[in-house]
């Protein structure tokens, strides 16, 4: 698989002014939107646990593409460490306008194999992050002239998954917390969702080492081609826009048709 950025320019209008958090942006969707975000004229706070280098990377390249931009450690499942990362996007920027939940990690088991510390690893990163990052972020976006919020959920919080079903009640967990905030914080900031399937990322190449299995997972979906981690990006850059001033609560599902549910 290789990953790709798909030859289309966002208006550098489209985020002008605007300060935006990415969380779990050092590789990845983080980092793809992250660059997208820059491109468009967003300022950028790229976050990360670990992975230091990588986030660095992300910084530059949003710096090469013009955007104010810094790196900021913190477990986003920590609500210390998010009232942190929430603190140092205002220090930095005057404020936080955009803010796209994309922290996560997939692991599982067979239910009765699962141990409490891969459950709990899983939920507090994927599902108790989207929550300590919002409620850290809020105060500051409702001092804003209007906000948006985009949590990065997937295929498997709409169908569920088996093996993973820790994975997937954290991200069926993000699409019942979108629409309840879509209604809580409306009218200044909408909040939406997509629901990506297979993406084309770290995460998932060691199950496409058998190639068998990749070409399968390929023709089981109708446009014939996995998602990039642009195609993401370019997503949920169009719910953070005014191009959807319009839409909160919703859904997006960017699968290739895999998955055909409203």
């Amino acid at each position: 698989m290789t990953q790709s950025t798909l030859p289309i320019a966002l208006p550098r209008a489209l985020f002008e002014g605007k300060n935006a958090i990415v969380t779990g942006a050092s590789r990845g969707v983080g980092r793809a939107t992250a660059l997208r975000l820059a491109e468009a004229g967003a300022n950028v706070v790229v976050n990360f646990l670990t992975n230091e280098i990588e986030a660095l990377e992300t910084v530059r390249l949003c710096k090469e593409r013009g955007a104010k931009s810094i790196a900021v450690r913190a477990d986003v499942s920590d609500l210390v460490d998010a009232r942190n990362l929430a603190a140092r996007a205002v220090e930095e920027f005057g404020g936080i306008d955009l803010l796209v939940l994309n922290a996560g990690i997939w692991e599982g088991a067979p239910i009765e194999e699962m141990s409490e510390e891969t459950w709990n690893r899983v939920l507090n990163t994927n599902l108790k992050s989207a929550w300590a990052v919002t409620k850290a972020c809020v105060p500051s976006m409702k001092k804003r002239e209007k906000g948006a919020i985009v949590l990065v959920s997937s295929t498997a919080g709409q169908r569920g998954e088996a093996n993973y079903s820790n994975y997937a009640a954290s991200k069926g967990g993000q699409i019942s917390f979108t629409k309840a905030l879509a209604s809580e914080l409306c009218p200044k900031i909408r909040v939406n969702c997509v629901a990506p399937g297979w993406i084309e990322t770290a995460m998932v190449r060691p199950v496409f080492a058998d190639k068998a299995y990749e070409r399968s997972v390929v023709e089981s979906i109708p446009l014939k081609r996995i998602a990039s981690t642009d195609d993401i990006a370019l997503s949920i850059c169009f719910l953070l826009s005014d191009w959807s001033q319009h839409i909160t609560g919703e859904i997006l599902n960017i699968n290739g048709g895999a998955v055909l549910c409203g």
